[in-house]
């Protein structure tokens, strides 16, 4: 190891400084660290322990990038992984930390800091647009942690920081029961109100598509379905393609979001019907508009043939659940009750995770299938049952 040198400072003081080696940076250019203490020591002992991490390859190179500036180079590496739609979640769940704690140095980030960021948003913070009793939802705040969480993993996995500061925040239990108490939540539709609004819409143009969303479909597959993805002599019909909305207001055609999504299901006897009849009425309308009408392929397209995007198909629903007095829910509500159903009628777990387009059952059930006091209604049958002479004995 190199020899400290003595120093003398303009105000006279002495101290001892040297510059070694720490190795090479991701393009291969040379790393110097200056290290400068008191005595020569002091400056030998750091000397050996740099030296000592940088062997054990547990090296931490002091640097000046803020948790903002990091986070923009993580969410560019996480274009790697995930899609544009995803990523552009992830920076919308991210603004709260870039305005409160993004000028912070990453290497100074504390545990604490976090700690406090994370019940301030709880506390105080809004929705983009939203008016003064919008406050984010804890599972909002959660999803913000959740990103945080991940883009410092990757700062350690990078060397950048020694450990993950974010690793045991938490939202407070306090906060997540007043969150929960206080909340109105949309709940999804009952089956009689599924009933009512397939019942309601049997004359409607969109009645086949609607089917489609009422068996689990989600609204950007729903609007991906082409003709060539459905057999309607076995009934069939195969989830390949997705056409989301990038901002509410671009749309964008992609593969399904993972490998499990793409998957094949077969028709319900009702949705194979209205396809069918879907697929008539789709040929007169081409026949009638004559070069007027665009064959583009989809299933869902307006009566000239140019496909319709997920906000499209939902406002048409929205308007047809006016129409009908129904309970405004999203479309996207409807597979969560399409899911809890078959949960409900013994599907097992395996094939209701197939259904659903997820790899992991524990996962589907979790998200999607909440139990309510109606649901347990066979539970409590059950014990009038095992009541019985007890409650005889009462009348």
């Amino acid at each position: 190891m190199a020899e400290p040198k003595r120093v003398v400072l303009r105000d006279g003081s002495v101290r001892y400084r040297v510059v070694m080696d720490a190795g090479r940076d991701e393009n291969g250019k040379r790393i110097q660290l200056t290290i400068t203490r008191d005595t020569k020591k002091e400056v030998l002992a750091e000397q050996a322990r740099v030296a000592a991490r940088r062997s054990a390859g547990t090296l931490i190179l002091p640097n000046k990038i803020t948790l903002a500036e990091w986070i923009e180079q993580w969410l560019e590496y996480k274009q790697r992984d995930v899609e544009e739609t995803t990523i552009r979640t992830y920076r919308l769940a991210l603004v709260h930390a870039l305005d409160r704690i993004g000028h912070i140095r990453l290497q100074e980030l504390t545990e604490t800091q976090l700690q406090e960021f994370v019940d301030e948003v709880v506390a105080t913070g809004r929705r983009k647009g939203g008016e003064a009793g919008t406050r984010l939802a804890v599972s909002t705040v959660q999803g913000i942690l959740t990103r945080l969480r991940e883009a410092l993993g990757r700062a350690v996995v990078r060397r950048l920081i020694p450990v993950n500061p974010a690793q045991y925040v938490r939202v407070s239990l306090a906060d997540k029961k007043t969150d929960k108490r206080e909340r109105t939540r949309v709940e999804p539709w009952a089956m009689d109100e599924v009933q009512t609004f397939v019942r309601g819409i049997v004359d409607d143009r969109l009645f086949a598509p609607l089917l489609l969303s009422l068996m689990g479909l989600r609204p950007a597959e729903v609007c991906g379905q082409r003709w060539t993805d459905i057999d309607l002599e076995r009934g069939v019909l195969s989830i390949t393609t997705t056409r989301t909305m990038v901002g509410n207001h671009r749309v964008l055609e992609k593969d399904t979001k993972t490998a499990s999504g793409e998957r094949s299901l077969p028709l319900p006897r009702a949705p194979w019907e209205a396809l069918r009849k879907l697929r008539v009425q789709q040929a007169a309308e081409k026949l009638a508009a004559g070069e007027g009408y665009t064959d583009t392929g989809y299933v869902v397209v307006d009566e000239l043939g140019l496909p319709r995007n997920t906000r499209q198909l939902r406002e048409h629903a929205y308007m047809l659940m006016g129409t009908l007095g129904l309970r405004r829910v999203r479309l996207y509500d409807a597979r969560h009750a399409v899911l809890k159903a078959l949960a409900l009628s013994g599907v097992p777990d395996v094939i209701l995770a197939a259904w659903a387009g997820h790899t992991n059952a524990a996962f589907t059930k979790r998200k999607y299938v909440s139990i309510e006091a109606e649901d347990m209604r066979a539970a409590a049958e059950a014990l009038d049952v095992f009541h019985g002479e007890g409650r005889k004995a009462l009348m």
